[in-house]
Parts: C-alpha cells; structure tokens; sequence
C-alpha cells in the first residue's frame, strides 16, 4: 500500500511560480509511475502531468507543456511538480497518483492540495 501526503500549494499572482511536493510511504514508490491531476469544482479530474517509474521520460498536457516539470527524488520518496509562469485557469485542486497500468489512474491519491492563481 502507499500513501501519498502533498504539500506546497497557496495563492499565487500570475506569472508567479510554486512547488507541489507529494511524499509517498511505503517501499514500493519506485515501482510506480507517478501522476499530477487537477479538478476544479463540478469538472472532471483532468491529468497534468506524469514520470515513468524509472523518472527518465515525462508526458505533460497541453496546456501546462513548456510552463509546468514534473521530477521525482528517489532517496526521499517524493515527486514534485513546478509549476512556473502560472495563468488564473492554472486554479484548481492539484492531486497526485500512483498510477497504474498503461498509465491509467491507480487507487493511491493524494489529498489535494489548492493552487489559486490571482489576475
């Protein structure tokens, strides 16, 4: 079992930068590929951004590609997602996965942590 504790959200103006941690117990953390989500009130979970288990390939979403780097740290079992150069509609509840196979959502999440981003 994991279990995943996320840190580092808050306010923020635009064009500002933070730093979501998400730690994760038990020693299985390197055995799984690790996801960033986000939702805002009566939308759906949309996906951000994710590492292989390896933490040598990631994949970003569109919207957050060139602005936000997902990276992982082994030794402190914990993966992090920057997120620079943020927008208002970058305001949501960002929730990290350990996710499954073929990348799909698994059942380990994080409790979420809220970013809002100022005009």
């Amino acid at each position: 079992q994991v279990q995943l504790v996320e840190s580092g959200g808050g306010l923020v103006q635009a064009g500002g930068s933070l730093r979501l941690s998400c730690a994760a117990s038990g020693r299985t953390f390197s055995r799984y590929a690790m996801g960033w989500f986000r939702q805002a009130p009566g939308k759906e979970r949309e996906f951000v951004a994710r590492i292989r288990f390896s933490g040598g390939s990631t994949y970003y979403a569109d919207s957050v590609k060139g602005r936000f780097t997902i990276s992982r740290d082994y030794a402190k079992n914990t993966v992090y997602l920057q997120m620079n150069r943020l927008k208002p509609e970058d305001t949501d509840v960002y929730y990290c996965n350990a996710l499954g196979y073929d990348y799909v959502p698994g059942d380990y999440w994080g409790q979420g942590n809220k970013v809002t981003v100022s005009s």
